[in-house]
């Protein structure tokens, strides 16, 4: 097994450095998990906002050879749990094939102040890039 963190230079990078955007696991056999750090988005409101982490995790993704459909974990954190049904139409825009795992969490508040919503993905990867 080998371990990669990386950010990629042609998808967003982290907000500081202390911290990498994607731990790329290598596992026997040639499957590959990705692990991606939290992603929030510049917008007015929600469903902005959730369009905009979508997209960059679809960047993040595609750099590792992946793609949104390959998503089997996704952990939700939004700062108003009653605006689940606007972030969840969003959300299917974008994942449109069998739903992953998935927890949401409301939280009081992000590590950024203006965001409504942060998303974690974990993407497996059958074969390498």
């Amino acid at each position: 097994m080998q371990i990669t963190l990386d950010n990629p230079a042609f998808a967003p990078q982290p907000a500081n450095a202390y911290y990498s955007q994607v731990a790329r696991v290598e596992l026997l056999g040639g499957g590959v998990l990705l692990y991606l750090s939290g992603q929030v988005a510049d917008g007015a409101d929600l469903a902005t906002q959730s369009r905009g982490v979508f997209e960059a995790i679809d960047a993040l993704l595609k750099a590792h050879g992946a793609t949104l459909d390959d998503i089997i974990n996704i952990r939700t954190y939004l700062t108003d749990i009653d605006k689940l049904a606007e972030y969840g139409a969003v959300r299917r825009e974008f994942l449109t094939g069998t739903a992953p795992t998935s927890m949401t969490f409301e939280a009081s508040r992000l590590f950024k102040p203006d965001a409504l919503v942060e998303v974690e993905v974990v993407a497996a990867v059958t074969g390498t890039e």
